[in-house]
């Protein structure tokens, strides 16, 4: 693939690996489904732009509803023959008012008010990633803006990355991770050296501080979903630059990220410290395709997603591939294994695959944080089926008890005041639903996970099941208050006890008990069968780290089976796959 950005032009060869190859693709990238997907939506983006503001998008306006002038910019320079909007003067014209607003809009300092689409604001902020992309977009069609349009983007930008380049001198994270890639560029596009100079200088702080396994951690142990961040600033910033000390980093965090995934390409949530289970599929960045273990991973991730090349990714995604990724061969994903056990290096985190089943098990702990971004790291087993998804665990939250694998001490002590958009995330109370230390090891087939609660030794084995199911022994000390939980992801709307009762998984709470459940229960193709003194509670929510007010959907809720440990040590829950979806 070949750029010749001085004239505006992309020019695309078409690889093998191009839409109509035998699947799946073997040779990363897809070219003409990165272009398809590049061109298709660009009349919608059309129909979103208001020539009378210069603004894409509905009210209330957000900042980042002007991201779209970047893939609209690189459809606008790529000539191939799938994309018919090649130097079209109307994809040129919104392109130029849409930047223009973003320079309307912005105040003394180049920033703009943080405002999401609830209407909610969060301060002022220099957006990183409508700062990346409105600068990508100004290195495509700078020579072609109309000289009054190109002199107040170019106002706007100076003063906008003056801004960024004082968070260079701040602290590794992954927010400046972002503005260091779009500052790096733009000290190329004004010929800036210190901009480019103090760009690389804090790439290669954030190289520092990434864990040998491949993470990079924002508290304690890794960040999944934002992991990603880093890996797609690194890759565009090596597309600009070829600065060699990224690509090490690079490598390491596209071989961490292939080895989290479920077979049907989600990824593993109890490890992560940021966000819960999500069920998209990760389809990477271009910062994977710089490497055989990365574009493994787009390989298998992207053909997944894309329902054997029927579905088609986000424009953007596909400008920053065709624009700053790399091509090659790459390395088959882990999770296409039907058994077999994978660790993360650090020992910390174990995979075990017994096809149609898998599990996961964390072993990172850490005491809460007063962020509310950081989530407590409580659930440290996820169990997966092939046919039935994600069942158990599906990642950590804050104030909710019930999603902690054990809690010492009485769980209604913490718990999120509705509303309350300040609240006490480390309240002094008597109860631990955070473990203090953690250790994993392979038995009997399956993994035995041991948990300290301060001075409280607790447990749980994940085995295989004779009968094909999954047995899951929870064990801990009698008579402390503990309580083992077992947290079901939201599957429909109801379960079906074995004595014939159908339960909505509404607004309403509720809790049964074992022997009022008939020792078992159904829940969309999965049964579960419960021991003596057990109970389920429904809801517990989750509190959402994105709403002020910490509110979350009801499908963030968890069904929680809670195993008593005040007359006997050891609680057993069957897990056993009814049918298929």
């Amino acid at each position: 693939m070949t750029r010749t950005l001085a004239t505006f032009t992309i020019s695309l060869v078409l690889l093998a690996a191009g839409a109509g190859a035998e699947e799946p693709w073997k040779v990363w990238p897809p070219t003409e489904y990165l272009v398809e997907s590049l061109a298709a939506p660009v009349q919608d983006e059309l129909d979103a732009f208001h020539e009378d503001t210069g603004r894409f998008g509905t009210e209330p306006w957000i900042c980042s509803d002007q991201n779209r002038i970047y893939p609209l910019a690189v459809a606008w320079a790529t000539e191939h023959p799938a994309n018919p909007w090649y130097h079209d003067g109307r994809v040129l014209h919104a392109i130029a008012r849409g930047g223009e607003a973003l320079a309307d809009a912005m105040d003394e300092n180049g920033m703009w008010t943080f405002r999401k689409k609830d209407n909610s604001t969060w301060g002022q902020i220099h957006m990183p990633w409508t700062y990346s992309r409105w600068m990508r977009a100004y290195v495509l069609v700078k020579d072609a803006l109309p000289a009054e349009s190109r002199a107040k983007w170019e106002k706007g930008l100076r003063l906008g990355f003056s801004g960024i380049r004082k968070y260079m001198d701040g602290g590794t994270h992954n927010i400046p991770t972002h503005h260091a890639m779009a500052l790096a560029i733009a000290g190329q596009a004004f010929d800036n050296a210190d901009w480019r100079d103090t760009a690389k200088g804090f790439m290669a702080r954030v190289v520092a501080e990434q864990n040998p396994v491949g993470f990079w951690s924002e508290h304690s142990g890794p960040v999944v979903g934002y992991n990603r961040v880093y890996i797609d600033a690194l890759g565009v910033y090596y597309a600009r630059t070829k600065d060699e000390t990224v690509l090490e980093a690079l490598r390491r965090a596209a071989q961490f990220h292939a080895s989290v995934l479920w077979p049907d390409g989600t990824a593993v949530s109890a490890i992560d410290e940021r966000q819960i289970y999500h069920d998209q599929i990760d389809v990477g960045n271009a910062g994977f395709s710089w490497t055989p273990e990365g574009r493994g991973f787009l390989l298998g991730q992207v053909w997944r997603f894309s329902k054997d090349g029927a579905k088609l990714v986000d424009s953007d995604y596909a400008a920053t591939m065709l624009l700053d990724g790399h091509s090659g061969e790459g390395i088959p994903l882990p999770s296409a294994r039907a058994t077999g056990v994978s660790w993360l290096s650090d020992k910390n985190a174990l995979i075990q695959r017994h096809q149609p089943w898998q599990w996961a098990l964390s072993g990172y702990t850490c005491e809460p944080s007063d962020s509310r971004w950081i989530q407590d790291r409580q659930n440290m087993v996820d169990v997966y089926h092939d046919q039935l998804g994600l069942i158990i665990g599906g990642g950590n939250t804050k104030l909710q008890p019930y999603w902690s694998t054990f809690t010492v001490g009485d769980p209604a002590a913490l718990q999120h005041t509705p509303g309350d958009e300040s609240p006490d995330f480390v309240p002094s109370i008597a109860l631990r639903w955070t473990a203090t230390r953690a250790a994993i090891k392979e038995a009997e087939g399956g993994a035995t996970l041991t948990l300290d609660y301060g001075e409280h030794a607790c447990g749980v084995d994940v085995l295989p099941a004779a009968d094909g199911g999954v047995l899951l022994r929870y064990s801990a000390p009698v008579g402390v208050q503990a309580e083992g939980h077992v947290p079901f992801l939201r599957r429909g709307n109801a379960i079906e006890t074995a004595k014939g009762e159908r339960i909505a998984l509404g607004e309403e709470s509720w809790m049964r008990s074992a022997e009022e459940i008939g020792g078992e229960f159904l829940f969309q193709g999965l049964r579960v069968i419960v021991p003596p003194r057990a109970s389920l509670r429904w809801p517990a929510h989750q509190h959402n780290p994105y709403k002020k007010d910490g509110s979350a959907p009801l499908e963030a809720a968890k069904l929680v089976v809670v195993l008593p440990f005040d007359e006997v040590g050891t609680c057993e829950v069957r897990l056993q796959a009814e049918q298929t979806k």
